[in-house]
């Protein structure tokens, strides 16, 4: 099965997405680790990107989607795929539409983990010691959360008039967001 699972910066995405994968023999699709990975090779991409970030900007959506084509059409990855943080704009949500149909793909199942500012905060400074991101700073990260809040939103508005549409309270512990997603997959 393919999912996708939203929410604001520090949510616990990659978190689930791991989880996820472990539980279903997936691969997490992360286009913040795709991104940083770009970055460190240091290409031409890769600064572009950098500048975005650094600014609390979403990376261009042409250069996500071209990043997300070749996963989408792996043949080992097919409806295996855990999509984590994507798609952030209605121009990403209709890219992955086409590259699924194309694929002859679909999403089973959407899960946005709603989380206030203040827990965001504290959950990215913790973040931000343990993994040493440099795009986890208090002001990055508000301006990140409202940029996510303002673009992602008609995004979130198009995906839950879906049957398949969950919002899992994202301020539990990590273990009761897992049970919850768990419960409402029957794995």
């Amino acid at each position: 099965m393919n999912i996708i699972i939203f929410g604001p910066p520090g949510a616990g995405k990659g978190t689930q997405a791991k989880f996820l994968v472990k539980k279903l023999n997936g691969f997490q699709v992360s286009t913040g680790d795709m991104l940083r990975d770009e970055i460190k090779k240091n290409t031409e991409v890769g600064r572009k990107i950098i500048d975005n970030m650094n600014e609390g900007k979403f990376v261009d959506d042409e250069i996500v989607n071209k990043l997300l084509e070749n996963i989408i059409f792996d043949v080992a990855k097919k409806n295996r795929l855990i999509f984590d943080g994507y798609p952030r704009t209605i121009n990403q949500a209709k890219n992955l539409n086409n590259l699924l149909n194309k694929s002859q793909q679909k999403i089973d199942y959407i899960f946005f983990l709603n989380v206030n500012k203040n827990s965001i905060i504290k959950r990215v400074e913790k973040r931000k010691l343990l993994e040493k991101r440099t795009d986890d700073d208090a002001q990055t990260i508000l301006t990140r959360y409202d940029t996510y809040m303002e673009v992602t939103k008609p995004v979130l508005d198009y995906y839950s008039k879906i049957k398949n549409f969950y919002e899992v309270d994202g301020s539990m512990e990590i273990n009761k967001i897992s049970q919850k997603i768990e419960e409402i997959l029957n794995v």
